[in-house]
């Protein structure tokens, strides 16, 4: 059962008046203060602002989560910071033919920031600087295939593929049968090749370079694979069918509405340039796999997992639809901890503490936005692979986390 909360008439869930500033946390709980902030509703911080919360006001105890952050940060992990070279050493030997295609960028530290009530209980690191993250894009991804059918780009999710892109990726029998949904569930088992890599050369899986070539292909649908060609051909054919830069239809739709900063990036590969309409366009990845994708600081991270724990309403307007949010929780048949780019607590077997309702967007090598409606809490972090203990030692330190995993 799916936790709720009571929603205003408007589309937001109504909480409680905000409380005043606390005086200076612990050191483990910095956070900023805004002088002259002033925001008829501080669940929705504008840019370049946020309000902080005292831990205690937002049903915390202190000196737990205090331990909490302590054991996450003892736990992250920043080295060998050239990550260009890390992704090389993780997958040239088990990829055939594995090259770096987009850029990537060293990391440094690690960060976070733990947000209720639309306000920081918990921050540490540089919250702003810019990062690689990896599959966290897939999640920004998905919700672009929201926006196509709210404008009605797309008809439905269960169309096939190529009734919209019609340039031969979706020709074959197989991949003629492939629709929106599969891709978004990961279920498409598509076949071919995108950007010079084909499907199989993606964590293949057999014994011989003659096993993947010649794999046995399954039914829409009925297999899992996780798979950053399959999901860069998601990305190119959303750009068929916006028929403009996904960077550019995510920034006018979510990141300048939400107040993100204008520091955040989204990248393709080198040989993923594209002529539309007339213009150079570049497909964007879906995924740091092979470098590129979403270039972006913790604190742009945290304000687009605060639209999500608003279901789709900032400040009063909507951005995502409402129906999308129970849409993206839909667990997969074919693996049921996952919906549509988005990483699913279902049955909660993944972290017991927190409630079925909750799900997050997942990385290479630590990078999570977790969105939790139940316990009205956000947890952006950065290079702390541990996401399933720290968010259980965070839980532990919130008053409403039992009654939220009894309830769902």
């Amino acid at each position: 059962m799916l936790c709720s909360r009571t929603v205003h008439p408007e589309g937001h869930p109504m909480r409680r008046t905000p409380l005043s500033k606390p005086p200076a946390l612990l050191v483990a709980l910095a956070a900023i203060t805004v002088a002259g902030f002033a925001a008829a509703d501080t669940r929705f911080p504008p840019r370049f602002a946020w309000e902080t919360v005292a831990p205690e006001e937002a049903g915390f105890d202190a000196g737990r989560l205090a331990e909490a952050l302590a054991v996450a940060r003892e736990r992250a992990e920043t080295e060998p910071a050239d990550l260009h070279q890390v992704l090389l050493d993780t997958y040239t030997g088990r990829e055939p033919g594995y090259r770096v295609l987009g850029p990537t960028k060293p990391r440094e530290s690690d960060s976070g920031m733990i947000l209720s009530d639309g306000r920081i209980v918990a921050q540490w690191g540089d919250i702003h600087r810019v990062d690689m993250t990896f599959s966290v894009v897939k999640s920004y991804l998905s919700t672009l295939a929201a926006l196509a059918v709210e404008r009605g780009l797309i008809e439905s999710l269960h169309d096939p593929v190529g009734e919209y892109v019609t340039d031969g990726k979706f020709s074959s029998e197989h991949n003629a049968r492939i629709t929106w949904h599969h891709l978004l569930q990961q279920t498409s088992d598509w076949s071919g090749t995108l950007w010079e890599t084909p499907d199989w050369a993606d964590r293949p899986v057999g014994d011989s370079l003659e096993e993947w070539r010649n794999r046995d292909l399954h039914e829409p649908g009925t297999h899992f694979k996780y798979n950053d060609v399959r999901v860069n051909l998601l990305a190119y054919a959303l750009l068929q069918v916006f028929r403009e830069p996904l960077p550019v239809v995510l920034r006018e739709a979510i990141m300048n509405p939400i107040g993100a900063s204008n520091t955040w990036r989204w990248h393709g590969y080198e040989n993923s340039w594209i002529e539309l309409d007339g213009l150079r366009m570049q497909s964007v990845s879906g995924g740091g796999h092979f470098g590129g994708g979403l270039f972006i600081s913790t604190a742009d991270h945290a304000r687009y997992g605060l639209l999500f724990l608003e279901r789709g309403v900032w400040d009063g307007r909507r951005l995502i639809p409402d129906a999308w949010f129970d849409q993206l929780r839909e667990p997969t048949e074919a693996r049921p901890d996952y919906g549509y780019m988005w990483w699913l607590n279902t049955d909660q077997e993944r972290i017991p503490a927190a409630p079925e309702s909750a799900y997050w967007a997942a990385g290479f090598g630590g990078n999570y936005i977790y969105v939790d409606d139940c316990n009205d809490l956000v947890v952006v972090l950065r290079w702390i692979p541990e996401l399933e203990s720290v968010i259980e030692r965070i839980l532990s330190a919130k008053d409403s986390a039992a009654e939220c995993r009894r309830s769902g």
